[in-house]
């Protein structure tokens, strides 16, 4: 089977993730990875990181200056395991006058076997909020 695409009508789908696993170097060996046919849910999450003037109430622990994304995602995907598809930072800004630093992460969640309700979604949500704030040096927005 040409790929391990276990479904010729695939070929005819409009579907980016699809086309997207092809490249157009003939030598390229590509092996077809299945995705979702279910819809994504969408969440947002958003956080001022803390700096050496900021005061957490709720972290002593954490360092202050010490974000680094890699915890996020290592957070995101220990609270929500593989209904995370994807992460992405969608915004970021200094404040002008306090000079403190925003960041906004989408974070796709999707399933491969079933639709997600926002239910379900909201409460891992509400869980990874409670994470971050007390396992990141960031404040919650």
């Amino acid at each position: 089977i040409l790929y391990r695409i276990p479904d010729i009508r695939l070929f005819w789908t409009t579907d980016e993730r699809f086309w997207k696993q092809f490249s157009e170097d003939p030598e390229k060996q590509i092996v077809f990875q299945p995705y979702s046919k279910y819809p994504p849910c969408y969440k947002d999450v958003s956080f001022w990181i803390l700096n050496g003037n900021d005061k957490d109430n709720n972290n002593d622990d954490v360092k202050k200056n010490d974000f680094h994304v890699h915890e996020l995602l290592d957070l995101v995907r220990g609270v929500a395991g593989d209904l995370v598809e994807t992460v992405e930072r969608v915004d970021q800004f200094v404040h002008p006058k306090t000079k403190r630093e925003s960041q906004c992460y989408r974070i796709t969640y999707r399933s491969m076997d079933r639709s997600l309700t926002n239910e379900e979604i909201d409460a891992l949500q509400h869980e990874l909020r409670n994470r971050i704030q007390t396992e990141l040096p960031v404040e919650l927005r």
